[in-house]
């Protein structure tokens, strides 16, 4: 083995230490984290913040708390929650699929996934429009049934759906991947049955990645505004999204009302994170303590 000589004078830690760095400095980097998390973060939630600080007490309570506005906080965040659970068990069964089975068109349907990552959401939403409503391809046979999709908080929903699933997909996929599959064997060999596998060895596995998929399609759908106001009908009380009552008080010259709205659902969204973060650290350190 050839050994590498130290320049004299200078620790053999050190030199290791050195080496080992691979951006150019700690002090550097970090500067240039803190910098880039302030322009792209910091700065714009901080002046949100003020914002809302020139209300009053009443008048910000006023302004978050107007039945029109609750009405919105309903459907929003019910709608998100309804989306992201559907996800959650569409994008394990897709992700799934894509990981376990070979078909022809495998490539196709893998990147058809992607797709609502590439659409304009208000293309998503006009196409949705096209598909649902009472003279679409699909609503004009369901309408008669009694069944509308469209218009009302049902498109929301949808809407949600589809533009969500990538999120669940993408995140489980790759960990149903790393899974090992001689861990199902020897459960198979011990008389287990596919139910049993599933539950006591590979859904304990991929947990923490459905939660993280669950998490990230909520917030993508609580902040949904292209694809939803087109099929939304946007009807006051009925159908209506909080981000859509944000752009009315904006367009209103109302600034300090819209930003009083969007902090109460920042902070709504922050505190359903949390505890989805929080759940995801439990379920990691109960399953590094079941391998131990």
């Amino acid at each position: 083995m050839t050994s590498i000589a130290l320049p004299s004078g200078t620790p053999p830690s050190s030199g290791r230490r050195r080496s080992a760095r691979v951006l150019p400095g700690f002090n550097i980097t970090l500067g240039y984290t803190l910098l880039y998390l302030s322009l792209i973060v910091l700065i714009p939630l901080s002046a949100l913040a003020f914002k809302t600080f020139t209300l009053t007490w009443p008048q910000f309570w006023e302004a978050v708390t107007s039945p029109r506005v609750l009405a919105s906080y309903r459907l929003t965040f019910g709608a998100s929650l309804i989306a992201a659970s559907v996800n959650v068990v569409a994008g394990l069964l897709v992700a799934w699929v894509l990981v376990r089975y070979s078909f022809p068109g495998k490539k196709i349907v893998d990147a058809l996934v992607d797709l609502p990552f590439a659409l304009p959401t208000a293309v998503a939403g006009i196409s949705l429009t096209a598909l649902l409503a009472g003279n679409g391809w699909i609503g004009q046979y369901l309408e008669p049934l009694g069944i509308q999709l469209a218009f009302n908080p049902n498109g929301v929903v949808i809407a949600l759906i589809f533009i969500g699933l990538p999120f669940v997909v993408r995140t489980v996929q790759p960990v149903l991947e790393d899974t090992e599959k001689e861990l199902e064997e020897a459960a198979t060999c011990l008389g287990a049955t596919r139910w049993q596998t599933f539950s006591k060895v590979i859904f304990p596995t991929i947990l923490p990645a459905l939660l993280t998929g669950f998490a990230m399609a909520f917030a993508r759908a609580v902040g949904e505004y292209g694809s939803v106001i087109f099929i939304a009908g946007n009807m006051p009380m009925v159908s209506e999204i909080t981000p859509l009552i944000i752009i009315g008080k904006l367009e209103q010259y109302d600034y300090a009302g819209a930003t009083a709205v969007a902090t109460v659902m920042l902070v709504i969204s922050f505190v359903l994170l949390l505890v989805i973060n929080g759940l995801q650290t439990w379920q990691r350190s109960r399953t590094a303590g079941n391998t131990q």
